[in-house]
Formats: C-alpha cells, structure tokens, sequence
C-alpha cells in the first residue's frame, strides 16, 4: 500500500514539476506569441495557445499507457513532416527570444562564424533525427 502511495506522490509531483516548467517556459518567455509574430499569423495566438494545451494534455493521457499508432507509410511522411516543422518553427522562436547563437557563438570564440555554427546545429540535428528514425524505428 504505501507502494502505491509513494508512486502516486512521486507521480504527480513529477507532473506538477513538469507542468510548471513547461507553462513557465511558454508564458514567461513568450514563445507563442514571437511564434506567431515570426510566422506573421498573429491573428492565430488564440489557436496556437489551443493547440498548445490539447497537445500537452493529449501527450500526458498518452503518456500514461503504451500507444501505438499504425499508419501507412504515406500517411506518416505528412505526420513527421508537419512535427519537425513545429518543432522548428518552436526552437527558431526560442533562439529568437533568448539569443541564444550570438551567445553561445561569444562563449565558444568563434563570433566571426556563426554562420557555421548555425550549419554544424541543423546538420547535427537533421543527423540525429535520421539515426532516430531510421535506426531506432528499423529495430522494433
């Protein structure tokens, strides 16, 4: 019983903990609405905050079993194509809002090629995803 109880406490303070990141990032940095300014859709904040919570509710219901979706190879090319969008569309806002290139291009001494670093971060990315995908998904 008190199995049960400490996995249920250290569940939800995990949830809490990461729930409160995930809103502290979003809304203390104001990364949906740079998102939406970048895209020049700011008519749209209110869908983007929308789809914000319903996938972070959906990720955290579908966290909680082990689901498995079968799609056709056809149809999981637009899915993945519209995920790495996202995603780059999230970390480009990010980097815009924390400029995190002229930063890391000062620590690292090398300010005078950011244009390289910018290329050594999207072929190390475009890289592991590929790994990810193509090794990782070959082995299930």
């Amino acid at each position: 019983m008190i199995d049960h109880l400490l996995t249920i406490l250290v569940g939800l303070a995990g949830g809490i903990a990461v729930g409160s990141g995930l809103v502290a990032f979003i809304t203390v940095l104001g990364i949906i609405p740079r998102l939406a300014q970048l895209t020049c859709t700011s008519t749209w904040v209110t869908r983007y905050e929308n789809a914000v919570i319903l996938g972070a509710l959906a990720g955290a219901w579908m966290s909680l079993g082990s689901p498995g979706l079968s799609l056709p190879v056809i149809a999981s090319v637009p899915v993945g194509l519209a995920a790495g969008m996202f995603i780059g569309l999230l970390a480009a806002a990010l980097t815009e809002v924390l400029n995190v290139f002229p930063i890391l291009a000062k620590r690292v001494g090398a300010a005078d090629r950011i244009s390289w670093l910018l290329f050594a971060i999207v072929l190390g990315k475009i890289t592991g995803s590929l790994f990810h995908w193509l090794y990782f998904n070959s082995m299930r």
